[in-house]
């Protein structure tokens, strides 16, 4: 076997390397050449928003993709660029601007890797003959066999708990991971710069690319309204107790559990409970009000080595990230009648329906990832629940 896992000699294993222009790509493809690999170099052209293709942290567009070109000419590889401008936009940017405005949060990155990353490049990959797609994600991937599925690999979080990406990789299907390789994910970020560095990469010192790369300056209303200028509708921002505060100049402008900005003032702090959708309102209450203990998921992906409804007919014991940035928490996970839900041991203030609660079998960094799926709704205190009833109901005092 080779560093990747694969029976064949480096010379004799193709690669394709997916490069965003960025030092974690950049450093992938250097490795696997000085490794002696056969190594392809793709960039998808997924974006064009003027001024952000040159802007500091964009990826996939502009500057990004000369820089692919120019890292990929002083390793000595071949580069290609392809234009998935319609599909990213198609599958990315305008679920992304529905779903805020049905009140929602979304993760577009998730998407990004479900349909335009690996799905059409891991096919694209397969029709030049390779035997693997790279990428610089920072996560870790090891071989798993089963009787059935001797090519089997799991997921695993990286060395670099900052760096972890698994959140965003929970929906990647058992046959994409079996075919996909993550040589970053035993590096410390340090190390990855530190390696560009020595091999001469133009983009070593390169900041690091956003979250959402087609947002230019980090407004999400800015782009929505653009998609969608009828999504600003003004609206009421609401009590949980039925009282009108004040007015708000359209729901995707909020999110849940934000403090800041709401522009009303009680004397008391207030947080984003709810979005009404429907009535186009803005439903604020005590920090109380956003403690939940249960989430319902949908669209899950399971990446356990038992089938999900065997596993968790009875509850499962595991962990779960329910945002990028928190570390791991105890649940139970149920899937029975009522569907697929989790149980939060510790509970957990102001989550979002559209984010993701990502599951592993232990809170450190070598955990396993088991998948995930995205959150369909939340069940808060049975005072809050009530209150909320009671207001989308028209019940309120």
């Amino acid at each position: 076997m080779n560093t990747l896992d694969i029976d064949k000699k480096p010379e004799d294993t193709r690669v394709v390397v997916a490069m965003s222009g960025g030092v974690d790509s950049s450093v992938v493809a250097g490795l696997l050449k000085r490794e002696g690999y056969d190594v392809l170099g793709i960039t998808l052209q997924l974006y064009d928003h003027g001024a952000a293709v040159h802007r500091a942290g964009s990826c996939c567009a502009g500057q990004d993709i000369d820089d692919a070109r120019r890292v990929s000419e002083l390793l000595g590889i071949p580069h290609y660029v392809l234009d998935y401008e319609k599909r990213f936009r198609e599958t990315v940017i305008n679920p992304f601007a529905e779903s805020y405005i049905a009140g929602e949060t979304p993760i577009p990155c998730v998407a990004c890797n479900q349909t335009v990353k690996f799905a059409d490049l891991l096919t694209t990959a397969k029709e030049l003959g390779a035997d693997a797609l790279a990428t610089g994600h920072y996560i870790r991937s090891r071989h798993n066999p089963t009787p059935e599925n001797p090519g089997r690999r799991a997921l695993y979080r990286p060395v670099d708990a900052e760096r972890d990406q698994s959140y965003f990789l929970f929906a990647t299907t058992q046959e994409q991971i079996d075919f996909l390789r993550f040589p970053l994910g035993g590096l410390p970020k340090a190390e990855t710069r530190k390696l560009a560095e020595e091999m001469g990469l133009v983009v070593a010192d390169k900041p690091d690319s956003q979250d959402i790369c087609f947002v230019p300056h980090g407004k999400y209303s800015d782009v929505i309204a653009k998609l969608k200028p009828d999504a600003n509708l003004s609206g009421d921002i609401v009590h949980i107790d039925g009282r009108v505060l004040g007015q708000h100049e359209g729901i995707v402008r909020y999110t849940i559990g934000q403090r800041k900005g709401l522009g009303v003032a009680t004397g008391e702090p207030l947080y984003v409970v709810y979005l009404d959708a429907r009535s186009k309102r803005v439903i604020v209450g005590p920090r109380e009000a956003l403690e939940t203990r249960r989430i319902y998921l949908r669209d899950v992906n399971w990446l356990g080595d038992k089938a999900l409804v065997d596993e968790a007919r009875d509850g499962f014991d595991c962990f779960a990230k329910v945002r990028s940035t928190r570390p791991p928490l105890p649940v139970t996970l149920h899937c029975d009648d009522d569907g697929v839900y989790v149980d939060l041991l510790e509970g957990e203030a102001g989550i979002a329906s559209g984010q993701a609660c990502v599951l592993y079998d232990a809170p450190g960094n070598d955990a396993r990832v088991f998948g995930g799926g995205f959150i369909d709704r939340s069940e808060r205190s049975p005072e809050a629940e009530n209150a909320l009833k009671n207001l989308l109901t028209g019940l309120a005092a």
